[in-house]
């Protein structure tokens, strides 16, 4: 093998020590007039990194087929509404109980290369319809496996993927011949199809035997929406105790009570028309953190620094109060002294609000999240019609 370089000045003072002018152009190995470096090569050229295996032909294609068979097989009792749950246990001990197709493909932890295409198309199907799930996975090993005999007897891949490509246009041409339109024009009609939709879907899930009731609040969920149909903002809160009829949708935010001292019960339990405001804000005394040292001389110096620290708490609070703010909630902690301030002023506050539920009660109340208790201005605050505290099964 020849080995040729424009560097040839480099070369030649390593072989001649010459000090000959370096061609503009690559020599060809015939040329005597320049130098050439001859070298035999003892062994194969390696582009992948140590360890990785290089697998083609037709028993690698057989073998791919073979592991999507697997995964089909996993999830395949599952289909229908007489499908069967799956119970799966994690390395943490986590349990999860499931019949959704992306949800178990999901867990499992597939590894090999070829199977892990069945679990991303479960997944796509889940982000783009929400249901079909595992239709999809057995739907692609059959295919998969009605090729497995032609692909043993020799027929070239590409031919097979053409004649399903032909397959596929016809599949879509019939499905568009059968199709139901939406007629948006009459929402009784197409209140009617949503809910269709619904209880197919909810068929094959636990609440199956009161499908219809719940297909009404997912179709009611679901058209409060705005045309973007963003789903995040549909929040689901499990609550123990009471039947599944006892469900029911809110037109708004609704969250757990949050972890709370002894002066959240003097605070009111219904405002009309409040101004929120939402904080991750930290509204209690602050610990000192362990590697913290302070030194004082006197008992007088120790306890300017622990009236500063309330003052700096009360001065965040009276700011809020003067805000005109009547339903104050934060992510961060709140503390008691806040809790009690708070309450003997008749306004009320929540703590720990877990960051979804402040999302959403950002986007439906307005506002901003504020990360001072300074300069509250009425455009940093948000309103509804009503807030109010109910007691619902065994949490309020």
């Amino acid at each position: 093998m020849y080995f040729f370089s424009e560097s040839r000045t480099v070369i030649e003072k390593l072989i001649h020590n010459s000090t000959r002018p370096v061609p503009k152009q690559i020599a060809s190995p015939a040329d005597r007039g320049y130098i050439t470096i001859t070298m035999r090569m003892n062994g194969p050229i390696i582009l992948l990194k140590e360890g990785t295996e290089n697998s083609q032909g037709k028993q690698q294609i057989i073998s791919n087929i073979n592991a999507c068979q697997v995964v089909a097989e996993a999830v395949r009792t599952t289909l229908g509404p007489r499908g069967m749950d799956k119970l799966i246990v994690d390395g943490r001990g986590k349990t999860i109980i499931s019949n959704d197709g992306a949800t178990i493909l999901k867990e499992l932890d597939v590894v090999h290369p070829a199977a892990r295409t069945l679990v991303d198309i479960a997944k796509a199907q889940d982000a783009e319809v929400g249901d079909g799930t595992t239709t999809v996975t057995l739907l692609a090993a059959e295919i998969l496996k009605q090729c497995k005999p032609l692909i043993e007897d020799g027929i070239h891949p590409q031919i097979t993927i053409r004649s399903l490509r032909t397959a596929l246009r016809m599949a879509v041409a019939k499905i568009n011949e059968i199709a139901v339109k939406v007629e948006k024009g009459d929402p009784k009609k197409q209140r009617a199809l949503l809910e269709k939709c619904a209880m197919t879907t909810l068929s094959s899930k636990l609440v199956a035997s009161q499908k219809e009731f719940f297909a009404k609040i997912v179709v009611d969920a679901v058209m409060q929406l705005d045309e973007l149909l963003p789903l995040n903002m549909i929040g689901i809160k499990k609550v123990q105790g009471g039947a599944m009829e006892d469900s029911m949708l809110i037109s708004g935010v609704a969250f757990k009570k949050t972890f709370s001292y002894a002066g959240f019960e003097m605070q009111p339990k219904k405002y009309l028309n409040p101004k929120i405001v939402l904080l991750n804000v930290e509204l209690e005394l602050k610990s000192e953190k362990e590697n913290a040292e302070i030194r004082v001389e006197s008992v007088q110096e120790y306890q300017n620094v622990v009236d500063a620290e309330w003052e700096i708490l009360y001065r965040k609070l009276e700011k809020i109060h003067e805000s005109g703010a009547k339903v104050v909630l934060s992510k961060l902690p709140i503390g008691d002294v806040a809790t009690q301030y708070f309450a003997d002023r008749d306004m009320f506050c929540a703590g720990r609000v877990p960051d979804d539920d402040l999302k959403r009660t950002l986007k439906a109340c307005g506002g901003a999240v504020l990360s001072t208790c300074y300069d509250i201005t009425d455009n940093f605050l948000g309103t509804c019609e009503v807030f109010e505290e109910k007691q619902i099964g065994g949490e309020r």
